[in-house]
């Protein structure tokens, strides 16, 4: 596994505020949130990229969608509507070479950004 953050995060090295957890993923309130409600959902395979992410690996896309569809649910913001992000390469703002999605929500779309 590499040693991202994000990675260290899984292996418990460092601390994270962890909201949901499976064999899969971890997902985590992100610590410069861009929105009242800010999680990270990151599967603990390891791929640095979407672009890395092999077609008999898309699972893992897909379930990082619908960890972060049930964690809307339950919370109670679903109806309200939330945003998911992934981005991918430098250009595009993603700072964390990891595989994750950002969960926005808590505010009107378009009053907060899609950080990293």
């Amino acid at each position: 596994m590499s040693d991202t953050l994000f990675h260290k995060i899984i292996r418990r090295e460092i601390p994270a505020d962890i909201v949901y957890e499976d064999e899969h993923l971890i997902a985590f309130r992100d610590i410069a949130p861009q929105a009242p409600v800010h999680v990270l959902f990151v599967p603990k395979a390891d791929f640095a990229t979407l672009d890395d992410v092999p077609e008999e690996q898309a699972l893992v896309v897909g379930r990082l969608a619908t960890a972060a569809a049930a964690y809307a649910r339950r919370q109670g913001f679903a109806g309200d509507g939330y945003r998911v992000v992934m981005n991918c390469n430098r250009d595009a703002g993603q700072t964390v070479f990891q595989v994750h999605l950002h969960l926005l929500a808590g505010a009107p779309l378009g009053r907060f950004g899609t950080a990293g």
